[in-house]
């Protein structure tokens, strides 16, 4: 499924449609099967957890500036 529309500068490109099957999952997705042993769960969760709430943030996310 896809359209061909016309860019700004006049030429044609191709945009791809909707490229997700319908319907719903089988069955829920369980984090804690594809992580394996204990250890590699909390490194899972401790990496979240300074993602949200730590003020020292690296990469794209951390400002300058404080909110």
């Amino acid at each position: 499924m896809s359209d061909d529309k016309t860019t700004g500068s006049g030429s044609g490109t191709e945009v791809l449609g909707v490229q997700v099957l319908p319907g719903k999952p089988e069955a829920p997705d369980d984090w804690r099967a594809k992580l394996g042993d204990r250890k590699a769960r909390l490194r899972y969760l401790e990496t979240g957890e300074r993602y949200w709430y730590s003020k020292e943030w690296y990469g794209s996310e951390k400002r300058r500036n404080p909110a």
